[in-house]
């Protein structure tokens, strides 16, 4: 997902929004149906490989698509709803997929039949959608995007994606290690509720997404760090006191503050880069994001087999947390923000 993001990030910029995203729709499909049809581990590998190029042609493009088709002033709006969207879907794919894991038959298999369905309908209405971008493609189709922004909003930029590397970083941490933890230390084996704690961390996601627009960016930003701080506080005490309402409390909380500093960073930096390189801005940030989802899982993983469940946990927590007040306190002396909002 990280490579397709750095090799196509701005694609959407030259050759239009929609020869990038039906592409992306397609590869998703053709993910489902290896994951609906494998029958080894070499499967799943290929299928999850072609899962990860489809988020990466959808990740920056799809939000650039929205921000193209908002009116003046109404910019951020469409930027919020579009990473709500996605944060949505995966608390919607989490609780879904524990559901079906839980009352129908072949439950490793039937997610990816529905899966299928719903991607049908979105290549559907993408098909009659406007295309947003009018001019014809030019230059050089894939290269390698370069890490880096225009200089009139570099500053900007670093102060969102860094908020938007924590939001990101705690909610992986979260994905990674509540079903286990709600397994093993808790007791709770319902596959229902393990899939409808992790949605609710992503359902609040994309509240606090939503609620952005209404707020000043600083402001924005700031409060997420600070919920994302007490939620990583509520982590902790349902790791020591294995306390499943605690658990619960510290996804909502969590996934407020990834809402609030993630939605309110990304329609910043969106609503302030120039139109033909939104695409590939938005790419940038998606790639620092997604690094912080991605290392958490994997440090667990070599974490625990040291540590044992209990105490990797808290050793992340206590790591994430730093990590975010340093973030806090940066934010308050970078004032910035404030003036894109």
């Amino acid at each position: 997902m990280v490579v397709t993001l750095l090799v196509a990030g701005g694609v959407s910029d030259r050759v239009r929004r929609k020869p990038v995203l039906i592409p992306g729709l397609l590869l998703s499909g053709a993910s489902a149906v290896v994951l609906l049809t494998a029958q080894g581990t070499a499967a799943l590998y290929i299928g999850r490989v072609l899962s990860g190029l489809s988020v990466g042609l959808f990740a920056g493009t799809a939000t650039a698509m929205l921000v193209d088709l908002a009116p003046r002033g109404r910019r951020e709006v469409a930027t919020s709803i579009a990473v709500a969207a996605n944060i949505g879907g995966l608390g919607l794919g989490n609780l879904v997929s524990g559901s079906l894991d839980e009352w129908v038959p072949h439950p490793t298999r039937t997610p990816y039949a529905v899966d299928l369905a719903l991607l049908a309908l979105a290549l559907a209405a993408l098909m009659i959608a406007p295309e947003t971008v009018r001019r014809k493609p030019s230059g050089v189709i894939l290269r390698l995007a370069r890490l880096r922004v225009p200089s009139e909003i570099r500053g900007l930029f670093w102060q969102a994606a860094i908020a938007g590397f924590c939001g990101f970083a705690v909610s992986g941490l979260f994905g990674a290690v509540a079903p286990s933890v709600m397994a093993q230390l808790l007791g709770v084996h319902s596959h229902v509720l393990a899939g409808l704690v992790v949605a609710l961390l992503f359902f609040a996601s994309a509240a606090g997404q939503v609620t952005t627009p209404r707020l000043n960016n600083h402001i924005a930003l700031m409060a997420g760090c600070i919920c994302l701080i007490a939620g990583l506080a509520l982590l902790a005490a349902a790791f020591l006191l294995h306390s499943f309402a605690i658990l619960v409390l510290s996804a909502i909380v969590v996934g407020a503050g990834q809402g609030l500093a993630v939605g309110g960073g990304l329609a910043a930096v969106v609503a302030s880069a120039a139109p033909g390189l939104r695409g590939e801005v938005a790419s940038t940030y998606f790639v620092v994001a997604y690094v912080g989802l991605v290392i958490p899982v994997i440090g667990d993983g070599f974490a625990t087999g040291a540590l044992g469940l209990e105490n990797a946990g808290l050793a992340f927590t206590a790591v994430l947390g730093a990590l975010v007040v340093a973030v806090a306190a940066t934010l308050r002396r970078w004032r910035g923000v404030a003036a894109a909002a």
